[in-house]
């Protein structure tokens, strides 16, 4: 059965606690050199059938409808997963 990967983020103005405390822990732990963090959201759909470019279409308008805030939030991704063996 075919999965479909939603990627939603924040939207870059909105301000990210989570990104910036984990940000904040990454020297502590002895990760060097990354400035920045911004956490998101990840959906995986099964879908039933096959996924072509009007399922993804239609995946990607229930994505900005229902599984992302518009207001806060961007769908940044609606693609196919790879086939893992």
């Amino acid at each position: 059965m075919p999965r479909v990967i939603v990627d939603v983020m924040l939207k870059p103005e909105i301000l990210d606690p989570q990104g910036k405390a984990v940000a904040g822990a990454l020297p502590r732990l002895g990760f060097d050199g990354i400035s920045s963090v911004r956490q998101g959201k990840r959906f995986e759909l099964e879908v039933d059938g096959t996924v072509d470019e009007a399922k993804l279409a239609e995946i990607r308008s229930a994505a900005e409808t229902l599984l992302s805030n518009p207001v806060i939030e961007d769908v940044v991704s609606v693609r196919l997963a790879e086939e893992t063996a």
